[in-house]
């Protein structure tokens, strides 16, 4: 369950035992709670409508749904303006009135579209491949369609990525804990809420999804992909340390199933690295990407936002570290510039990552010039009396 605090007292659900209404399976942390709440709370008034919504995960799941496409909307609304979506070929939606979004790596006129057409064409796909049996890799291929563009297979990012995610989410909300894609539809909404940088919401989600895989007692790849979610959340939420004690023993865990070229081995080894020098450990975090980089390029070539990601941690751990040499600033500054202009090119100029590594190479090339500057005035007679 998504709603895991008590609508009355905020207090956190138990797991399985939480008291719920009858009506509407709005869940409560006990009876005094639940009373409360019909008589002061509001619950007496829309316990109807919740049931007709389809009880209260589909209903919240709905709401937050239509309040993130407003949202993405509202955010896309000057690059989107005198466009048509490339789905439906409408700038409003005829049955929702929803206008366009384009938060992907999509340039100059391709792109735009509307979330509602996005989810349907993702359900589409889904359903296909499960009416078919087209098996679990195929049917985990078809999910990729709820975060990536077909366009330019990018993930979206941002708010549009968030109000995805809620639109994958209301669609499989009702389907059993057990079921493959209602879980990825759990991971899409996490994925979603941290894009957005609603990072206390998708914790709750990414809880939430462990306490429900640990009772399932799922297989240990789905637990460490949990985990690693989980990781990138404390992360977001300034808790490096809460994030890298989780982030070692994944990373430890993906190379012992999967190999050193396997896709998530590589990924828990970047998001591993990133820790590693947000706690200054930065002599650990170049060594792992001295060895990971070659491999990602192997596996996933010079262009991969990965490789891309991994290349501008390598550089952070050069440039951010008081004890680099005049070398490792150089070897800091090439190794963004050649990376940011890979990224404009293959993200275009206004996606996240790719302003991230522009950021990376201005801070580089001033700690660069300081340090230039520090050895200048060092070996002028000025310096050495």
């Amino acid at each position: 369950m998504i709603l895991t605090n008590c609508p009355a007292c905020a207090a956190p659900l138990p797991p399985l035992a939480a008291k719920q209404c009858s009506r509407c399976k709005t869940r409560y942390c006990g009876s005094a709670c639940q009373a409360q709440h019909w008589k002061e709370g509001g619950h007496d008034k829309l316990c109807k409508k919740i049931r007709k919504g389809g009880g209260a995960e589909q209903y919240h799941a709905d709401n937050k749904y239509a309040e993130a496409v407003a949202v993405a909307v509202e955010k896309c609304a000057e690059d989107t303006k005198g466009q048509t979506c490339y789905i439906c070929m409408e700038a409003v939606h005829s049955r929702t009135g929803e206008g366009l979004v384009r938060e992907c790596a999509c340039h100059t006129t391709e792109g735009f579209v509307h979330v509602s057409c996005l989810a349907e064409q993702a359900k589409i796909l889904v359903a296909e491949a499960e009416e078919n049996n087209l098996g679990h890799e195929v049917l985990g291929e078809r999910c990729r369609r709820w975060d990536t563009c077909s366009l330019c297979e990018q993930r979206y990012y941002g708010v549009v990525r968030c109000a995805l995610g809620w639109a994958c989410w209301k669609t499989y909300v009702d389907r059993p804990e057990t079921d493959q894609v209602r879980g990825l539809a759990m991971s899409s909404l996490g994925n979603g809420l941290g894009a957005a940088e609603h990072h206390e919401d998708a914790l709750s989600v990414r809880e939430a999804e462990l306490s429900m895989l640990r009772r399932l007692e799922t297989s240990e790849e789905s637990m460490l992909a949990v985990q690693a979610n989980l990781a990138g959340t404390y992360y977001a939420l300034g808790r490096v340390e809460d994030a890298i004690l989780i982030e070692r023993d994944v990373y430890a865990g993906r190379l012992k199933l999967s190999g050193e070229e396997g896709v998530s081995t590589l990924i828990s080894a970047n998001n591993y690295a990133t820790s590693l020098a947000s706690l200054t450990r930065f002599e650990e975090a170049k060594s792992l990407l001295r060895k990971t980089i070659p491999v990602a390029r192997r596996v996933f070539g010079e262009s991969d936002d990965l490789t891309l990601a991994m290349k501008k941690n390598y550089a952070r751990s050069l440039y951010e570290n008081s004890c680099a040499t005049l070398g490792d600033l150089h070897e800091a500054v090439n190794t963004l510039v050649e990376t940011e202009r890979t990224a404009r090119r293959v993200l275009g100029i206004s996606h996240p990552d790719a302003l991230s590594i522009e950021e990376a190479l201005r801070q580089s090339r001033a700690v660069l010039r300081v340090r230039e500057l520090t050895c200048e005035l060092e070996a002028s007679p000025l310096g050495s009396e």
